[in-house]
């Protein structure tokens, strides 16, 4: 019998609006906005009573430094500001490590530009350094003139895969970026030192 009258549809009832009489008061609440009203009501209730525990059972002999590095303003503990927290010989060595660390990186850079261009030349079939011939005369000379020519024309008339064409023009950018990296940690290196000479004690030279 109860599935019957369940299977029965029902008339949805409305919740009624604000009555006109009552229309300057605005709209009139209705449930769902009450449980989220309750709902925030309890839940600031819950932190105030969670908040007042915890005063209740502090030690009274707790310290973290929190405490002398922070100051109250309006009732809100704000931290103290840090910037004198370190010394002049502090941030100079401080200034010399990074000096340090980008100095390390340019080298490292210039190191693999140098590993790059060797490996693109092999791959080009050109070779990294120059091979001087000495010859007896001329007719030797011209002998291993054309023998040399040869030889290039020979390595330029292989016909290279398109892999590999692919993987040389991407070794080709990744040697433009490195060489456009080193020599911005160059600049930054130069103006880190301009800058750690500036900071150090006793008389600035001026310029004339």
């Amino acid at each position: 019998m109860s599935s019957l009258r369940n299977a029965i549809p029902r008339k949805a009832h409305k919740e009624r609006a604000q009555p006109q009489a009552r229309k300057r008061f605005g709209l009139l609440e209705k449930h769902k906005d009450y449980v989220a009203r309750a709902t925030a009501f309890h839940k600031k209730e819950e932190t105030l009573r969670r908040l007042k525990e915890k005063a209740a059972s502090r030690n009274p002999d707790e310290f973290y430094f929190g405490m002398i590095k922070s100051k109250t303003v309006d009732g809100v503990h704000r931290p103290q500001s840090e910037a004198n927290k370190y010394t002049q010989e502090e941030l100079l060595l401080m200034k010399t490590q990074d000096i340090g660390y980008i100095l390390q990186k340019a080298q490292t850079e210039k190191k693999k530009i140098e590993k790059l261009t060797a490996t693109l030349h092999s791959l080009d079939g050109r070779p990294s350094s120059k091979h001087i011939y000495f010859a007896e005369d001329r007719e030797e000379a011209k002998e291993i003139r054309s023998r040399c020519s040869e030889n290039k024309m020979a390595s330029t008339s292989v016909d290279i895969p398109d892999y590999i064409k692919r993987k040389i023009a991407s070794s080709y950018r990744e040697l433009e970026a490195r060489k456009n990296r080193a020599n911005q940690l160059e600049k930054i290196h130069m103006d880190m030192a301009l800058q750690k000479e500036l900071q150090k004690k006793g008389r600035k030279a001026q310029a004339a």
